[in-house]
């Protein structure tokens, strides 16, 4: 008996159904000529916490760090009985095969599993697929090699995982132990991908505050040309006094230079004209589709990917959402009749005119990657029936996906230059021809016809003459590199390459992505980035203003007080380069892991010797002047106590959310000298209970002794 192990259940569907089997498994598998098709739900395994293998490291404690721990996996408590199941049928077959995603992290998710379970000498074949569609899943089931031969790739997989938890745990607790000792209630998380990404932000936003606006001047003439009045604008020639984008920077000469064409003849000198087609935008992957619905509905990339959740899990309306590939499995397109028919009640002529026989650039399989493009399915939902939030989303899938099936919008472009008085002058043109699949929605075309300018300029010809109408040097000023909104945010994630100074690092993040669409030297997965922008919201790093994404102070100042490293993006390319090597089985994955723990212990001992450089809003307690006064929640409700409990057992009352300290302190309850405490022998206290009247006693040893007992005549009850 052969079982699959797949790493997502509608995988192990697909694979049930290619192999003639049924479309409902038996327990925790489907059962086909006598073979097993089972699945994870993602990771059912997880890597260990420092915590589950010394004491020590329960207390976010200084002298505790750097802290190492073994690389150990254990279950996830929501998937330990399906993890049971999978373990005990690994055991009864013949031979494994491993389906999972076509990547890194698939290969890792089904191996740790095969690992887990004691496995390792068990035959396993490797599944390939990339398209749940049955006769992909056929020809790749011809294809199967040996699991072994993707060993290098697990273990890439899993040495990125540990790197990411023993950096992200360790200096996460080193700032965050020393900002609380400065009275910072908070957590100062750090990641690998979450920090670089405040540090886009922090740069964009000082880059945008400092700039000094320079003026430069643009030269326009209006030249009466026979049927038409053309725009042009000046040439600046080399001798010009220009910029460095080779605007005129001086405003003397470009008065000068209208002056000179003021009324003077222009002749045509070349004229260039193009036929040009805008072909339809690919299907969406999740990037493109969380930013585009950040730029329409300011929607946060987390809320998309959970309304993308439902459409896909709840309303079976969207194939896989966590894409990072814009394209189609060619076998795909053979699809498209009765997927626009289905389409059709619900979208109406949009999907009824689409014609299945054009084939755009989409549908091509050799730029598949672990999954493909975000479609509909055939499972089309009443549109009614969803919710707002889920009838935009899914409507933009599906507006892309009939997108595929209209001809590319046309047009016809010109430019021509000219002379006027000895100087070169320039004009663009541009003549809509035909719309194509901007049709499809209103916004693609009102843009497709605001596009369109100077339209007969595709009439003239060379040698053509004419008279300079009006000329004048119009003054702008440069701007400053616009704050990110989340969407702009989102698209620069996926090319901060482009922010690298060092060549060779430029270089390794470029080869990185060099299979990839939409990513030129990014950080982070589609999958991933909205936890990541998500967490620095919520630690309050990064806020939304007016729509745009900017660094809070306390952003700013986490920010600098971290390590270059850190808040660049390099070290995700640096990892990648000895990811490459641990595939290709030239470097231990454990090697990798000790130079990242050796980074983290250099940086932590800095740390420790230089400090951190964190203002805090925390009350210094007024009574031992060392600690700082925290929010605590009693049996009466919130109140304030000192950070150093239980040196300092100063308390203060809440009054608006702030320690009110001129509130007089509460009695202190003394300890009895007659009655001592049974189990430690220190004295007893009698403490007013909830319900007046009612008494109770403990020990003043609290917390170190927990003995309690009931009052009886305002004595202590203890046993006889």
């Amino acid at each position: 008996m052969r079982l699959f192990i797949a790493e997502k259940r509608d995988v192990a569907l697909a694979i049930s159904q290619a192999l003639g089997g049924p479309d409902r498994p038996t327990g925790a598998a489907f059962q086909v000529n006598g073979d097993r098709i089972t699945w994870l739900w993602g990771h059912v395994l997880r890597l260990t916490d420092p915590e589950e293998h010394d004491e020590r490291y329960k207390l976010w404690d200084l002298n505790t760090l750097p802290m190492k721990w073994p690389v150990t996996y254990a279950p996830e408590s929501k998937h330990v009985d399906h993890l049971k199941k999978i373990i005990e049928l690994a055991h009864q077959a013949d031979e494994l095969v491993n389906a999972g995603d076509p990547d890194p992290e698939g290969q890792r998710l089904v191996d740790e599993v095969i690992e887990f379970a004691g496995l390792l000498e068990k035959p396993t074949k490797r599944l390939l697929i990339n398209d749940n569609n049955g006769s992909a899943i056929l020809k790749a089931l011809k294809n199967m090699e040996n699991n072994s031969k993707y060993h290098g790739l697990s273990m890439s997989a899993l040495a990125r995982a540990v790197c990411d938890q023993r950096y992200g745990y360790n200096l996460t607790r080193c700032y965050s132990t020393l900002a609380q000792k400065k009275g910072y209630q908070g957590v100062l998380s750090v990641g690998r991908v979450q920090t670089p990404i405040l540090g886009l932000v922090v740069a964009r936003d000082r880059a945008h505050e400092g700039h000094e606006k320079q003026a430069y001047h643009t030269v326009k003439a209006q030249i009466d040309m026979p049927s038409q009045l053309v725009e042009a604008e000046y040439i600046p020639a080399d001798d010009a006094p220009v910029d460095e984008k080779g605007r005129i920077a001086d405003a003397v000469f470009g008065k000068k230079i209208a002056n000179e064409v003021q009324g003077q003849p222009a002749t045509v000198l070349s004229v260039q004209t193009s036929e040009r087609k805008n072909d339809p935008p690919l299907p969406y992957n999740l990037l493109a589709l969380q930013a585009d619905a950040a730029g329409l509905w300011n929607y946060k990339p987390k809320k998309v990917l959970e309304i993308t959740q439902r459409l896909r899990d709840q309303h079976k309306a969207i194939t896989y959402n966590r894409s990072d590939c814009r394209y189609l499995n060619d076998e795909r397109h053979a699809e498209a009749p009765e997927l626009l028919q289905a389409l059709t009640p619900a979208f109406g002529d949009m999907a009824e005119y689409a014609a299945p026989n054009l084939k755009s650039k989409a549908f091509n399989s050799k730029k598949v990657t672990a999954h493909h493009a975000i479609i509909p399915t055939m499972n089309v939902p009443e549109l009614g029936k969803l919710n707002e939030d889920e009838r935009r989303i899914y409507t933009l899938i599906v507006k892309l996906y009939i997108a595929q099936f209209y001809l590319p919008a046309e047009f016809v472009a010109t430019k021509v230059e000219l002379k006027i008085a000895g100087h070169k002058f320039k004009a663009e043109g541009r003549l809509n021809s035909s719309p194509g699949w901007r049709l499809l929605d209103e916004q693609y075309l009102k843009d497709y016809e605001k596009a369109e300018k100077q339209p007969e300029l595709h009439k003239l010809q060379q040698n053509d003459s004419g008279t300079v109408e009006s000329a004048e040097s119009v003054k702008s000023f440069t701007k400053p590199p616009a704050r990110y909104t989340m969407k702009s945010l989102l698209k620069d994630l996926t090319s901060v390459a482009k922010y690298v100074t060092d060549p060779e690092i430029k270089k390794l993040f470029m080869d990185k992505d060099s299979d990839k669409q939409d990513e030129s030297g990014g950080i982070g997965t589609p999958a991933t980035r909205d936890s990541h922008i998500e967490t620095l919201f919520r630690r309050g790093f990064v806020a939304e203003k007016s729509k745009k994404v900017i660094s809070t102070e306390l952003g700013r100042e986490f920010h600098d007080a971290l390590p270059e490293f850190a808040v660049k993006p390099d070290m995700t390319a640096l990892w990648h380069e000895k990811q490459k090597q641990i595939e290709a089985g030239e470097l231990n994955y454990l090697q990798l892991i000790e130079e990242v723990d050796g980074s983290v212990a250099q940086e932590i001992a800095r740390v420790k010797r230089e400090g951190i450089n964190i203002k805090s809003s925390a009350v210094q307690c007024p009574k031992c002047k060392t600690g700082f006064l925290k929010p605590r929640k009693g049996p009466k409700g919130k109140f304030w106590g000192c950070s150093a409990y239980p040196d300092c057992n100063a308390t203060f009352p809440n009054k608006a959310g702030k320690p009110d300290l001129k509130a007089k302190p509460a009695k202190k309850l003394a300890a009895s000298k007659e009655h001592k405490c049974p189990d430690c022998g220190k004295g007893l206290i009698r403490r007013p209970a909830k319900r007046k009247g009612l008494f109770w006693w403990s020990c003043s040893g609290f917390p170190e002794c927990k003995f309690r007992c009931f009052d009886e005549k305002g004595k202590p009850k203890l046993e006889s």
